[in-house]
């Protein structure tokens, strides 16, 4: 069985946030604070670490007291030039990804992901709710980086492709679709309680 200490959990906050006009997601009052850190409140009990992977308003991120990681490429390049940021820099075996924007976070996400790479002897594990891959939610071991350094380089950003070119398996999360529930635009923030964005 894989020890929860030995994974390291990766909050995605490394986007544009187009359809939030822009806002940095993460940054977002939530709760009794910030939405990032409502996600790192809810998973930090699963593992043994965690890194958050953030492209700009960097400083604010360190507020949460892990470290923040800048993409090794340029551009805003998507969530697995994120992946190999974690990978490169944790020290555990495991990655365990998941977004920012998913205020969400079942007690046993990490459990269920180790537990089925685990059973299937595989390398990645990805949630699936049912009807379709969330492939945000995943868990990855370190000997992936490698490969996915190479699949960067050359010229690969389409998470959905990438995973078929590793030894992986899904996992089925369809029990709890409320997993999957994000905040991408301002109706979506402002369903869950979020106040009115001005601007």
């Amino acid at each position: 069985m894989i020890d929860a200490k030995d994974i390291t959990a990766l909050v995605l906050a490394g986007g544009k946030s187009r359809r939030m006009g822009g806002r940095d997601k993460g940054l977002l009052p939530y709760g009794a604070g910030l939405l990032a850190g409502h996600v790192l409140d809810a998973i930090l009990p699963q593992v043994g670490a965690a890194l958050i992977s953030a492209n700009r308003n960097q400083d604010a991120y360190r507020q949460f007291g892990f470290p923040v990681l800048a993409d090794p490429i340029d551009g805003f390049q998507g969530p697995l030039a994120g992946f190999l940021a974690g990978l490169e820099f944790m020290r555990t075996d495991y990655l365990l990804t998941l977004p920012c924007d998913g205020p969400v976070v079942v007690p046993d996400l990490a459990r269920r992901l180790a537990d089925a790479v685990d059973a299937a002897k595989a390398d990645i594990a990805v949630a699936h709710d049912g009807q379709r891959l969330q492939p945000v939610y995943a868990l990855l071991h370190r000997r992936v980086s490698p490969g996915l350094r190479r699949a960067l380089d050359d010229g690969e950003r389409k998470i959905d492709r990438w995973y078929p070119c590793n030894n992986w398996v899904t996992v089925d999360f369809s029990d709890v679709p409320e997993q999957f529930s994000n905040i991408n635009t301002p109706e979506d923030y402002a369903s869950v309680g979020g106040p009115t964005l001005q601007g």
